[in-house]
């Protein structure tokens, strides 16, 4: 019996990969990676206007270990050619920072804004780029917050928490202007 049910089993998932609408397997698998959301109100850069929202991303910072041979003493060498003692050598291992921490603060839509209709109409923005594939769920779920971090590494921000800036590019919150 099984091995009759193995190869129908094999085909249809065969014929409904053809089904998958392309990069949302990509995006299903970089979802699985993706932590979890994390916000707090209480937090803010120094200086930051009252009532604003902040989102924060920290890089942590990379480190390299290198190991070097350093002699210690030469080759003792006659002047025929001939080695009376080779050289002699020790490993140093060091670690060194190749990249610093950074710690980026970016002001986002606060929680007031992000309702099930603000969440759908991001999933639909960002599905109508190619980055979001899935239904609209109006829920910030690993998708959608894969699809965010991919349209803004393109803007320089590898971060899931929306910038406000890319919810303005995206066309989901009012640009200020000046009044002046």
């Amino acid at each position: 019996m099984f091995k009759r049910v193995f190869p129908i089993l094999a085909v249809s998932a065969i014929a409904l990969t053809g089904c998958v609408e392309p990069g949302a397997v990509a995006q299903d698998l970089e979802a699985l990676g993706e932590p979890g959301l994390v916000r707090s109100t209480a937090l803010a850069p120094p200086g930051a206007e009252p009532g604003t929202c902040w989102g924060r991303e920290v890089s942590p910072a990379v480190i390299e270990t290198v190991t070097e041979q350093v002699m210690v003493q030469p080759a003792e060498v006659l002047a025929d050619g001939t080695v009376l003692s080779q050289a002699v050598f020790r490993s140093e291992t060091r670690q060194q920072i190749v990249q610093e921490r950074r710690e980026t603060w970016f002001q986002t839509p606060c929680e007031d804004v992000w309702t099930e209709e603000f969440t759908s109409s991001v999933q639909r923005a960002l599905a109508a780029r190619g980055l979001y594939h899935g239904s609209i769920t109006g829920q910030r779920d690993k998708r959608t917050l894969v699809a965010i971090r991919r349209y803004q590494e393109a803007q320089g921000l590898d971060s899931a928490i929306l910038s406000l800036e890319a919810a303005r590019s995206l066309g989901l919150v009012a640009v200020e202007r000046d009044t002046g």
